[in-house]
């Protein structure tokens, strides 16, 4: 799948939208956010959202913070639908199931035309079921009518590809405890989940790291998401096992000194922010990566922000300094 097919030509201009719902958004901000902080006391997984939060109604006072706020962290899918629309019934369980199914790297609101003309008017809806995505407060169509689901599949992995290549966007982290799509709600303990499928490679991998073949461990990595391609732990542990490698020959001295010297080489910064997350440095490394997209263009500006969004996954994108380095990034580039 090619996400350069995906065109980000034809965005709807939101800024009449955000302009006519200000007044009421902010009414409905302060409604909202003390829902959330109520409803997610006994979360599981810290800033973790339930698997039901993937699927939200919005209306037109909630649409700046529910979608256009929203879209900055995680792509958000907009369904334009009404109750007398008979395709519009077959194709919104597809849409819930598939992004329910993408475990947070998308985020599904749902806009009844008949409640919200201003929204639909604004996004130049010409019939319904519509189908656009927002992404980083930039929307898009996706199509219209009910397609089959094999396009929609199509469609959305381009859409998340897009996202996370192009904004940095790797979705919202759920937490299966609170409630929704998951694992049947039994009382078994730890000891009678099964085993995995790839716990043999993964712990294969961690042998490998700690005697130090970090070959090994790569390979046993990317052999686990060659099946899974979703797998957190192997996501996780090859962008760790791949940033040891790339730092295990360095001279740090020679790097800082270049890195110092040439602050507009994108080469240059990319090593000692390698040097600086594989010493713990954190934010120092997404700090000089972010002032490097600053100051570079074209193919040496698109080189570092990729490296910046390898870097997002030597950390997990739960890590709060993830969603921190990508605001700090959209700033930059937009």
């Amino acid at each position: 799948m090619q996400p350069r097919n995906m065109s980000m030509s034809g965005v709807v201009d939101l800024a009449a939208v955000k302009a006519a719902g200000e007044a009421k958004a902010k009414a409905e901000q302060a409604r909202a956010a003390a829902a959330r902080q109520g409803g997610g006391s006994d979360a599981g997984v810290p800033g973790a959202v339930a698997p039901s939060a993937l699927v939200i109604d919005v209306d037109e006072a909630g649409f700046e913070l529910d979608v256009l706020e929203l879209s900055h962290q995680v792509p958000v899918v907009i369904d334009f639908w009404a109750e007398w629309c008979e395709p519009c019934k077959q194709l919104s369980p597809v849409l819930e199931r598939l992004i329910t199914g993408a475990n947070g790297r998308l985020v599904l609101a749902k806009i009844d035309v008949d409640a919200n003309q201003m929204l639909m008017q604004q996004f130049g809806v010409q019939g319904i079921p519509a189908v656009f995505a927002v992404v980083a407060g930039q929307a898009l169509p996706l199509f219209q009518g009910a397609v089959p689901e094999q396009q929609i599949r199509e469609t959305l992995g381009q859409l998340i590809q897009v996202a996370e290549e192009r904004y940095g966007l790797t979705g919202i982290v759920v937490d299966p405890s609170q409630g929704g799509a998951g694992g049947a709600a039994g009382t078994g303990g730890a000891d009678e989940e099964p085993e995995g499928p790839y716990d043999a490679l993964l712990e294969a991998a961690v042998v490998a790291l700690d005697g130090g073949d970090l070959g090994g461990a790569v390979q046993a990595y990317k052999n686990v998401l060659a099946d899974d391609p979703a797998n957190s732990e192997a996501k996780l542990g090859l962008a760790q096992a791949e940033l040891l490698a790339r730092v295990q020959h360095m001279d740090p001295q020679d790097v800082r000194a270049a890195a110092a010297a040439n602050p507009t080489d994108p080469a240059a910064q990319i090593a000692a922010a390698d040097l600086d997350m594989a010493g713990g440095h954190v934010q120092d490394a997404f700090g000089r990566l972010v002032d490097a997209v600053r100051v570079t263009a074209g193919d040496d500006r698109d080189a570092v922000r990729v490296r910046l969004l390898e870097l997002f996954e030597v950390i997990g994108a739960d890590d709060p300094r993830v969603p921190a380095a990508r605001t700090a990034l959209a700033r930059v580039l937009f």
